[in-house]
């Protein structure tokens, strides 16, 4: 490292349990440490001062190595000042430490009036050996997380349907990728009534955007994101303790826009589309009624059993359409189901696919990245619970179990002839920080989406 780096970093010594990197404190330090209790216990971040009392140096507990959660050194960047940091001591994996710290130092404070400083703590990448040299993968996988927990976070009264689209072609702009967008009634001029008839009710227009980026020669991949800027329930209408956090209900949209944004950095080689439709489910005398039976893109009846299962209709207008291309890999990313999280909780999204090897693939590559996912089945007898008898389907089914199962069977019908498909049906939201993720709107699937497709299209 350069002299100029040791002389503007603060260096965090990671240490375990078992004492083996205390050698390299002095005895002062360590006397300090016996003084404080402090024996590498995890995610304890303790602050070393010099002979003259000034802080420089802080040692970090990373725990037991089997019991270590992938993202725990993002727990010493949230406790930390502004300031530049590096990395010694105890790191098994240098890129993944990079990655964890960086996503710790996320802070969401823009509507705060009290905050004079939006710095955040950052870290030297000449500190930590073993990091890769050249394209900064993990850089690019940090600012991914941040561009959708940014996105969640923004409220809805910042981030309605005419906001986000603006925010999507800015997007597209910097990165090079064209970008057009259907909007109103010219939805229902090129045949998607599903996306209309869920953002009809709204003062803003229901739309659909369409990114696309990448050699036509290479392998086609398409993402699909639900972009509910807010979600009141429509005519269903949620409660208050339902509709408080439906800001993050266009969750699936930042997210898939956070992954487009590391395939194009990343310069995978892929052809990638990107298809998001941007609603907001209001309530007005033109909104869609329980009991309605609407056409869909795809040629399917759907008869409506409950207005506030309005991602998977948006979702099902916008399959059809990208399967219509037969891209090679398809896959969508949506807040779609309470009954996700009553199976599986805010922090363990359901991915389902018919391809079982891809889901254990992305579960596998989740694992290793702090990104977790879980497995579910696209269980078919099921499928007979939204038998309609005036429609060719009912879109939430009958008996209120198997929720998430059910939505992922009803998007099912709508994926025509792909070559894989994939459905996380992810929540977006940290109920209470966890490592690696601030309390608020997240990043979920990411990490897992990415490395899966950097490995299948090397």
């Amino acid at each position: 490292m350069s002299k100029s780096s040791e002389q503007s970093s603060i260096p965090i010594i990671c240490l375990e349990p078992n004492k083996s990197g205390y050698n390299s404190l002095t005895k002062i330090q360590q006397n300090w440490l016996e003084q404080n209790d402090f024996y590498g216990q995890s995610g304890r971040l303790l602050a070393l001062p010099n002979a003259q009392g000034i802080i420089d140096a802080y040692v970090f507990g990373v725990g037991n190595f089997k019991q270590r959660p992938p993202l725990i050194l993002a727990q010493a960047a949230a406790k930390l000042p502004a300031g530049n940091y590096s990395l010694e001591g105890t790191i098994d994996q240098p890129d993944l430490a990079k990655l964890a710290f960086s996503l710790g130092t996320y802070r969401f404070d823009r509507y705060m009036s009290s905050s004079k400083d939006n710095a955040q703590s950052k870290i030297n990448l000449a500190d930590i050996q073993g990091t890769a040299q050249g394209f900064d993968e993990m850089q690019t996988l940090v600012d991914a997380a941040f561009i959708a927990r940014d996105l969640i976070n923004i409220p809805a009264n910042d981030l309605g349907p005419e906001a986000f689209e603006q925010k999507i072609h800015k997007f597209a702009a910097k990165r090079n990728m064209s970008c057009s967008s259907i909007v109103g009634d010219d939805l229902l001029a090129q045949n998607f009534p599903m996306i209309h008839a869920v953002g009809r009710a709204s003062s803003e227009a229901p739309r659909l955007l369409d990114l696309t980026w990448g050699s036509p020669d290479a392998p086609k991949i398409t993402l699909v994101g639900k972009g509910v800027t807010f979600d009141t329930g429509g005519l269903n209408i949620k409660l208050g303790a339902g509709m408080v956090l439906m800001k993050k209900d266009m969750g699936g949209a930042a997210n898939v826009l956070g992954l487009a944004h590391a395939i194009v950095t990343a310069k995978l080689n892929v052809r990638l589309r990107v298809l998001l439709p941007i609603v907001e489910n209001a309530i007005s005398g033109n909104a869609f009624r329980p009991g309605d039976i609407l056409p869909s893109r795809a040629g399917i009846s759907v008869e409506i059993g409950n207005t506030d299962a309005e991602g998977r209709l948006i979702l099902a207008d916008a399959l059809a359409y990208a399967s219509e291309e037969e891209p090679d890999l398809l896959l969508d990313m949506a807040t779609l189901t309470g009954a996700a999280r009553v199976a599986l909780g805010p922090d363990l999204p359901p991915v389902y696919s018919p391809n079982e090897t891809l889901a254990r693939q992305l579960v596998s590559h989740g694992n290793q990245w702090g990104d977790p996912l879980w497995h579910m089945p696209l269980w078919a007898p099921y499928d007979g619970n939204m038998s309609s008898s005036v429609a060719d389907v009912n879109h939430i089914g009958t008996g209120g179990q198997a929720g998430s199962v059910l939505a992922a069977l009803f998007l099912q019908r709508f994926v025509g002839n792909v070559g894989d498909w994939v459905h996380m049906d992810i929540y977006g939201w940290m109920p209470k920080a966890q490592p690696g993720r601030t309390q608020g709107g997240t990043d979920q699937g990411i990490r897992a989406a990415y490395m899966m497709l950097k490995e299948r299209y090397r």
